[in-house]
C-alpha cells in the first residue's frame, strides 16, 4: 500500500535554538553532513516503498517561499500548508486536508530517517488492528549504539523506550488520539490539568515505574476514543531527531560513518 505522509515542519514558539546557533532561518534547514534535515527526510520518504505523496505543514511562509524549499517541493511533489499554533494543531490541520486513511506522520528534523526504517514501521503498523500506531525504540539499543546521547525516556514497568517520531493514523478513529494530544498540549503549562486528564492513579503508577506500556496505551486510548498500538523499531538511529547541537554532532557522525 502506498500511503500519504504528513511531515511536520513548523517551529515551536520562540523559534529554534539550533537554527539560531547555526545561522539558519529554520531548524529543518540546518545542514547535516552536506544536506539539510528536511532534504534528508524527503529523500528517505521518496526512497520508501510505502509512501506515495505528501503534505508538509510548515515551515512559515517566509521560509517555505525560499529558493531551497521551492526546489524541494518541486522535486518531491509535496504540497505545503501553513503551520498552526503547535504540532498537534498542525497535525490535525494536515489530517483534515487528506481524506485518505491510513496516514503516516513524521517530522522534518528526523535527519537519520531511512527508507528501511519507514518501510519497517509502515509494514508493522499496517498489520496492527489499532486505530493509531506509534513507533518506539528500546532504549537499550539506543544506549548501546550512542552511549553519550541524551534522549527523552519513556519508562514503563516492562521496558524503557525512546520515541521515533513515526506515527500512523490507521483509521478515522485514530484522529481522536491527535485531538487528545492537542488537549494535553494545551495543558503543558498546567501540569495539574494534565494529571487530572490522565488520572492521578495512572500518573502515580507511571512515576513509580509500575505502569506497563500496554496499560498506558489503553488509558490514553480510552480517553481519546481509539485503540492505540505500538511497534518496536530495532534501529537506534530511528530515535534521533536533530533539535540540539549534541544531536546535530551525533547525526553528522552517524552519517559520516555510513
Amino acid at each position: 500500500m502506498s500511503l500519504p505522509v504528513i511531515v511536520l515542519a513548523g517551529e515551536r514558539p520562540g523559534g529554534n535554538p539550533l537554527a539560531r546557533a547555526l545561522g539558519k532561518s529554520a531548524g529543518i534547514l540546518v545542514d547535516v553532513a552536506g544536506k539539510s534535515c528536511v532534504s534528508r527526510v524527503l529523500e528517505a520518504l521518496a526512497g520508501s516503498q510505502s509512501i506515495a505523496a505528501g503534505v508538509m505543514i510548515g515551515p512559515e511562509p517566509s521560509v517555505a517561499n525560499s529558493e531551497e524549499m521551492r526546489q524541494l517541493f518541486a522535486v518531491h511533489d509535496f504540497s505545503w500548508l501553513e503551520p498552526a499554533t503547535g504540532p498537534a494543531e498542525s497535525a490535525l490541520k494536515a489530517l483534515n486536508s487528506l481524506s485518505h486513511r491510513p496516514v503516516l506522520i513524521t517530522s522534518a528534523d528526523h535527519a537519520l530517517l531511512t527508507p528501511a526504517i519507514i518501510d519497517t514501521f509502515c509494514h508493522l503498523a499496517l498489520a496492527s488492528d489499532a486505530d493509531f500506531v506509534v513507533g518506539l525504540v528500546p532504549y537499550s539499543l539506543v544506549h548501546q549504539a550512542f552511549p553519550q546521547s541524551k534522549r527523552t525516556l519513556l519508562r514503563f514497568a516492562d521496558g524503557t523506550f525512546c520515541g521515533s517520531n513515526l506515527f500512523m493514523v490507521r483509521t478515522q478513529a485514530g484522529v481522536g488520539v491527535v485531538n487528545f494530544w492537542q488537549t494535553m498540549q494545551s495543558h503543558r503549562k498546567r501540569p495539574w490539568r494534565m494529571a487530572t486528564e490522565l488520572g492521578i492513579f495512572t500518573l502515580l503508577r507511571y512515576l513509580l515505574g509500575r505502569l506497563p506500556l500496554r496499560a498506558a496505551l489503553d488509558r490514553v486510548g480510552h480517553l481519546a476514543g481509539a485503540q492505540i498500538g505500538h511497534v518496536e523499531l530495532l534501529e537506534a538511529r530511528a530515535a534521533v531527531d536533530v533539535d540540539s547541537l549534541a544531536d546535530h554532532a551525533l547525526a553528522e557522525k552517524v552519517i559520516g560513518s555510513c
